[in-house]
Formats: C-alpha cells, sequence, structure tokens
C-alpha cells in the first residue's frame, strides 16, 4: 500500500475535527466499534466472484490486477471473503503513513473478494449510522489508540498486526449519537478532504515539470 507524506496532511486536518474539544459535546457518544458495526466473513463458496481485490490508499477497495498490474490472489478463490458494495474492510498490514493498516469501504464494485487476512464488517444499524461519515472515521486517526493498545506486531509478521476481530470490535471510539449530524459531517469534511487534496496536486504540479524538464536535458 504506497502513500506519499503529503497524503497524510488530509487526515491530520480530518482527525482535528474528531479531537476531544469536539467529542464533548451532549451530541456525541462513546460506543464500542461492535456497536455500529457487525463482522463479515461469507465466503465465496458458490464463486459469485472472480474480482480480487487489495487496498489503496487513494482509492479504497480496487481490482487487484489493474492495481498491481499482476494477480496476486490465489486461483481458487471460493474460500476468499465475499464482499458486497457499501462493506468495508480492515487491512491489517502497516506501510509508511499507515502505521496501523487501514480501513476503506468497497464503492468501485458491485462486488468482490478479499484474502480472509482481511477484518470485513459492515454497518450493524444502517437507520442510526451514515456509512459516508464511517468512511471519513477511518480517514482519521481517532481509532489508531485502540489499535494500538491491542496489537503486537510480531517479528515473523513481516508488517501485520495481531491484532484479532473481536479485539477491533472493542475499540471504544466516539461519534455522533444522530444520523443527520453524522450525514452532515461526512458531506462537510469530504469537501475539505477534495479541497486539500486538490490544493496538493496544484503545489507539486511544478516540482514534477522541473524534474521532467531536468530527465529531458
Amino acid at each position: 500500500m504506497q502513500n506519499h507524506p503529503a497524503d497524510q496532511e488530509p487526515r491530520r486536518v480530518l482527525g482535528s475535527f474528531f479531537a476531544p474539544k469536539s467529542q464533548n459535546t451532549p451530541t456525541w457518544e462513546q460506543r464500542k466499534l461492535g456497536d455500529a458495526f457487525e463482522r463479515v466473513v461469507r465466503k465465496n463458496t458458490n464463486n459469485e466472484s472472480w474480482l480480487p481485490l487489495t487496498i489503496s490508499a487513494q482509492d479504497g477497495l480496487v481490482d487487484q490486477i489493474t492495481y498491481f498490474n499482476n494477480r496476486v490472489a490465489s486461483r481458487d478463490v471460493s474460500n476468499y471473503y465475499l464482499v458486497y458494495n457499501g462493506e468495508f474492510a480492515y487491512n491489517k498490514s502497516t506501510s509508511d503513513g499507515y502505521p496501523f493498516g487501514a480501513v476503506k469501504r468497497l464503492d468501485w464494485y458491485e462486488k468482490g473478494v478479499l484474502s480472509t487476512l482481511y477484518i470485513v464488517f459492515a454497518l450493524k444499524h444502517p437507520e442510526k449510522d451514515d456509512s459516508d461519515f464511517m468512511t471519513v472515521f477511518y480517514d482519521t486517526d481517532r481509532w489508531h489508540r485502540g489499535v494500538a493498545e491491542r496489537a503486537a506486531e510480531g517479528a515473523r509478521n513481516h508488517g501485520l498486526l495481531n491484532i484479532s476481530a473481536e479485539d477491533f470490535f472493542d475499540i471504544d471510539t466516539t461519534m455522533p449519537e444522530d444520523k443527520v449530524e453524522q450525514e452532515k459531517i461526512g458531506r462537510l469534511l469530504k469537501k475539505l478532504d477534495t479541497l486539500i487534496t486538490l490544493h496538493q496536486r496544484e503545489h507539486i504540479k511544478p516540482i514534477l515539470e522541473v524534474k521532467r524538464v531536468k530527465r529531458n536535458e
């Protein structure tokens, strides 16, 4: 999972919104992740999907073959998890800028398959919680402490955090108890994230152009 250092700035800005000063308002409540989500363990037994997925820091859950220009998954994907559009997956692999792994939602495809090394989950009460808000939440670092308190990185695991699904869903967090407020926050922060990303691209264009010119000299 590749990541440029500049990619971390939007997450720092978004994360500041979830700081304790915002969480102390009466409309926010403390909950465990397991109160908002339920684990998905359905297998691709009937080969309902042949699309192997992987996590991209920028694009979320994407087609593994296109992303790597190669197929990393096994040819037999019947024992993989079958993931539907709108469901989330936690990749426990650490990488630059993602010391506690990454959580992304499947947005680009109707369904796909994931290795059982991932923790797959879905909203438990979609009538109570907003899925877009949850994607913003997982783009911040507000859940990292819970992972750090429960996970240990084993030398033989090559950067794969040792955290069970049970421990992951036992993480405490704070979020608005009202879905309408969640929706408003989600829309606002998504717009902010987009603006920051566009600003970064404009800032880096001259640098890339200088490098291109130097290569051609």
